[in-house]
């Protein structure tokens, strides 16, 4: 059985949380040397009984999708977490159960958080979106670009709005989902329900049962009945992280947990690392905009965290894009994955140039990060003052954010 990666997804919800704000962060830990891109989908209708092609299959189209921006592994078409232009966030992890997930291709964890993304206008409906799709098509295929090996798991997510969240843990089509409206909560490569469960697949305890896995006498525990033997429940480092902050948890302290590798919340293995992360801010207060910021480059400890607000007329950011290879994608191709393409972007490029400076030349790299660090901090003192004015959004203001943010980047590294 492949191992899940240790990514973190985290929510904190006021009081704990400043001023009134949801904060929501991850980072997505991934094979070394996968590129993600960020990329931007306008809301759209669509042609009655349409399908939509995901990673591997296609389903049902609905008539309309919202608008979603999205950080993704850039062969796939699903997305490892973002947000959608109702102040919805979901992030997916891969995480190992007792059953092994399926080697045959369906939906992708990642395929169901985008479809959840571009259906839903709360965490609840994103929640019943997932659930029903699961159970008509079921989750499986290799959740890397290998064709060495099939790399299979089972998922589990975050969906988080204005107003509450939901942890929804899932094996095979069989799920549950605890409901949470206050407090931390950390989700990670492992399960983490237990008794405490606000919904369930009809059938989750029967099952259970059938495979001899719960006796229906004791109280029900669904990561007792459903973690393979060995799961050690090393994930409560992250948790750890975001339980000992004393202050009142903000954008800075949620990227300050993303950046922290002694707690193994940032990944930089021999074989995985943080190929990127996103931190949402959504004011309870509906007035104010959602903020959310991506990274859209590998270690947040070297990247930049750059805002992004959902106004209309969005300008698009094809240099935080990786090429596109149509129907000759390998990953589109059967067999799949017979070659690897190059799917650097611009920025991806940009970054390298950086990472390799802050690792060969110490001085030259404490300047560099010196100046990546107020460059990001700009940024994120200008959306402390949208947020906190008493003026309305100016749409035609923010319709560049990110773009500008990302040209500047480039333009610094160069």
């Amino acid at each position: 059985m492949a191992v899940a990666p240790p990514s973190y997804c985290f929510v904190a919800f006021p009081p704990r949380a400043k001023d009134g704000l949801v904060v929501f962060g991850k980072n997505s830990a991934r094979p070394r040397d996968e590129v993600q891109e960020v990329v931007y989908f306008s809301a759209t209708d669509h042609e009655p009984e349409s399908k939509v092609e995901c990673t591997y299959i296609s389903v049902d189209q609905v008539p309309r999708t919202h608008a979603i921006m999205i950080s993704r592994p850039a062969w796939l078409w699903g997305a490892e977490m973002g947000a959608n232009e109702h102040g919805v966030c979901i992030a997916n992890e891969a995480i190992n159960a007792r059953e092994p997930a399926a080697e045959t291709e369906a939906l992708l964890g990642m395929d169901l958080v985008r479809l959840g993304l571009e259906r839903s206008a709360t965490a609840k409906e994103a929640l019943d979106v997932i659930v029903a799709l699961l159970e008509e098509h079921g989750q499986g295929g290799n959740y890397y670009e290998d064709a060495g090996s099939c790399h299979s798991f089972q998922s589990a997510y975050l969906i988080v709005d204005c107003e509450e969240a939901w942890v929804l843990e899932t094996v095979g089509k069989y799920w549950a989902a605890e409901k949470i409206t206050e407090g931390v909560r950390c989700v990670c490569n492992q399960l983490s329900l237990t008794t405490k469960i606000d919904a369930e697949h009809p059938e989750l305890r029967s099952y259970a049962q059938s495979q001899g896995w719960w006796t229906g006498e004791d109280e029900f525990n669904f990561s007792d009945v459903f973690s393979p033997s060995d799961d050690h429940l090393a994930c409560c480092s992250g948790k750890d992280s975001l339980e000992k902050q004393e202050e009142s948890i903000t954008v800075q302290t949620m990227i300050d947990i993303l950046r922290d590798k002694a707690s193994g919340v940032c990944i930089d293995s021999e074989s995985f690392l943080t190929t990127a992360s996103v931190v949402s801010v959504l004011p309870q207060n509906r007035s104010s905009p959602c903020i959310h910021y991506f990274t859209g480059t590998p270690d947040p400890s070297r990247s930049i965290f750059k805002p992004f607000i959902f106004v209309d007329d969005v300008k698009l950011v094809p240099k935080a894009q990786s090429p596109c290879f149509g129907d000759n994608d390998p990953a589109r191709k059967e067999p799949r994955f017979q070659e690897k393409p190059d799917r650097r972007h611009e920025l991806y490029k940009a970054h390298e140039w950086a990472r390799a400076i802050i690792e060969s030349d110490e001085e030259r790299g404490q300047k560099l990060r010196t100046t990546m660090l107020d460059l990001e901090q700009q940024g994120l003192e200008a959306m402390e003052e949208l947020l906190s004015s008493s003026a309305p959004l100016d749409p035609a203001e923010v319709a560049d954010l990110f773009y500008d943010c990302v040209d500047t980047e480039i333009k610094f590294f160069k």
